[in-house]
């Protein structure tokens, strides 16, 4: 495990470098240290803008080969948004550091957890975050794909499936209580009666019961969040949802013989 100040002073390094890398022309912190909210197990994130006319793939070959031969790297995962590379690196410490390249024209704040070391940086660009009616269209999605996994008797796929109704859900009560909705990361902050609601909609086991149980209030909970947002399609959602509630038991809607028992 790495040290807080192991922490910083790898981050003074690589700010360090980018400062003498003529072809960064700027730098900014984001994620939480942006807003001074590190903690112990908090990574390094740094957004670079390269020079006019310079794209990802020219500069972030050599910023690998320092992570590897200088930083204890030991794998890596590319990212990409539009023309921008997220390079996230695993050192041998577990930390983990993400080094983005942006293209000069498209540099800029992508929210309140951005900060600029040196250089400058284009207007904020809106937000390219799902629409709540996107996130209610995968959440249906993802509980057509449920009710078939439950009723197949599939139920390590239908685990995957009510989790993934679950998540969109959290999504959609973190937007409508202007909490970060990506990756879950506002849930703790939630009213203690969403809280409460979203627990009814983990899944307890993989006997068909439970996850059906777990389904159910995750349909419940996706329309009551849809309600929210547009009363119409609350509405219009109401009776395909039921229906699939009733037959993720299978065509007739009988228990599943393991219910039986």
């Amino acid at each position: 495990m790495f040290s807080q100040r192991e922490r910083r002073d790898l981050r003074e390094c690589l700010v360090a470098a980018a400062r003498v890398d003529e072809r960064i022309w700027a730098a900014a912190v984001v994620g939480s240290a942006a807003t001074h909210r590190e903690d112990e197990w908090s990574d390094i994130d740094l957004a670079f803008r390269l020079a006019a006319g310079l794209e990802p793939a020219d500069v972030s070959d050599a910023w690998t080969g320092r992570m590897y031969e200088d930083h204890g790297a030991v794998d890596h995962l590319d990212v990409w948004s539009e023309s921008t590379l997220f390079r996230v690196f695993l050192l041998s410490s577990s930390m983990q550091v993400d080094l983005s390249f942006w293209p000069w024209e498209m540099f800029a704040a992508s929210g309140t957890s951005f900060r600029l070391l040196f250089g400058e940086a284009n207007k904020p660009m809106p937000s390219s975050s799902p629409t709540p009616e996107t996130l209610i269209g995968m959440g249906w999605l993802y509980a057509l794909h449920a009710r078939s996994s439950i009723a197949r008797g599939r139920n390590l796929q239908a685990l995957y499936m009510v989790n993934g109704v679950r998540d969109h859900v959290v999504s959609l009560a973190c937007l409508r209580h202007g909490l970060s909705a990506h990756q879950g990361r506002g849930v703790d902050d939630l009213p203690p009666d969403v809280m409460e609601t979203l627990a009814e909609t983990l899944v307890r086991g993989l006997r068909r019961s439970e996850l059906s149980t777990a389904f159910a209030n995750a349909i419940t909970a996706l329309i009551n969040e849809a309600e929210q947002i547009d009363p119409g399609l609350a509405s219009r959602l109401r009776e395909p949802a039921r229906e699939l509630v009733r037959t993720a038991s299978g065509p007739s809607g009988e228990p599943a013989e393991e219910d039986l028992q």
